[in-house]
């Protein structure tokens, strides 16, 4: 199949350009600045791809790349929590959206795999997340722009495009050519060596398990579908355990309660605006306490992908993160002392 990615200078687009093309398809990488594609793609192995120069935003270059393409992954957004960026991430997350799914549709692609959000589902109505669960109408910019995008892939669900959306976890995995908000406020954690006992928890998803997925999807004539795919629920606790055991440091934790965690997002949200960056938001630290437990079984059954452990996962994306620079030989601890051998 010829498959435009849209997205593929990002943490899920690549990875999925990078499984699409070992399946054997043929690539339409669609992206903004070319010259973003080395970096983010060839660490994966992705050679001698198409690409079409364009912005989803943009109604007519969307239209040019989907030009001769069979199926299309649009994997592009922007994620952040910075809320002076705000016109930026409704212009991407919903207009592109509509863009890119809405043209899909009238071409005739099939499938069309949409990447959504956990976060267009949260607050949770329940005790866990499922296949079946509804949209919210979240306040928080990167939530509420995830929410409106998906909303535009349901209703043309509902007139029968081949749609088949993905509500992805938090993305890891090394190769990570963007190092996200929710991975820098991680990273914080580990520098410090302190971590907060709080209540929910990081629903942590392997990014080429998601990768994994999206290309077992993509055959024609399955018709409208989901899948929740948001991967292990770790706690903070769980979180600080696993670096623990990767890194050999000690790691301290204290209990710290859910309510003063969003205050102190709020303080961060205030200190962005005044230009003053911070590793924690309001809208993450929601997303982090109210963390439910999500169902799998549809993503892992249907498509037959198996979840790496949670350790593997973390493993694999601290050593990257230590051979490119980002965490260094003291933090990284006993990951430092293997690569040095």
């Amino acid at each position: 199949m010829r498959i435009l990615v849209t997205g593929a200078t990002g943490l899920a687009g690549s990875h999925a350009a990078a499984a699409l093309q070992r399946a054997g398809h043929e690539l339409v990488l669609f992206v903004r600045d070319p010259r973003r594609l080395p970096r983010a793609l060839e660490p994966l192995g992705v050679r001698g791809a198409a690409h079409a120069q364009g912005d989803v935003a943009d109604r007519a270059s969307v239209a040019r790349a989907l030009a001769d393409c069979d199926a299309v992954v649009h994997a592009a957004a922007i994620f952040t929590l910075d809320l002076r960026r705000a016109a930026e991430v409704e212009r991407t997350n919903v207009e592109g959206a509509r863009h890119v799914l809405e043209l899909a549709a009238e071409r005739g692609l099939d499938p069309v795999i949409h990447l959504s959000s956990l976060s267009a589902l949260l607050p949770a109505q329940g005790a866990a997340l499922r296949d079946d669960a509804p949209l919210q109408a979240p306040r928080d910019m990167y939530a509420r722009s995830k929410a409106a995008g998906e909303a535009i892939a349901r209703g043309l669900q509902q007139r029968g495009a081949p749609i088949a959306i993905f509500h992805p976890g938090s993305l890891w995995g090394p190769c990570d050519p963007t190092l996200g908000d929710g991975v820098r406020t991680v990273l914080g954690f580990i520098r410090r060596g302190l971590w907060p006992r709080t209540p929910g928890g990081l629903p942590f998803l392997d990014v080429r398990d998601l990768a994994a997925g999206i290309g077992a999807a993509l055959a024609p004539g399955r018709g409208p579908r989901r899948y929740l795919a948001g991967g292990h629920l770790l706690s903070i606790g769980d979180l600080a355990e696993l670096c623990r055991r990767i890194t050999g440091r000690r790691m301290w934790s204290a209990p710290v309660p859910g309510a003063w965690m969003r205050a102190a997002g709020r303080a961060g949200d205030l200190l962005r605006h005044l230009g003053i960056p911070t590793g924690i938001t309001y809208e993450s630290m929601c997303t982090l306490t109210r963390a439910v437990p999500c169902e799998n079984a549809r993503f892992e059954k249907e498509l037959g992908v198996a979840l790496r452990p949670p350790e593997e996962t973390l493993r694999d994306a601290l050593r990257w993160l230590h051979e490119t620079g980002e965490l260094s030989a003291a933090h990284a601890g006993r990951l430092a002392a293997e690569a040095a051998r």
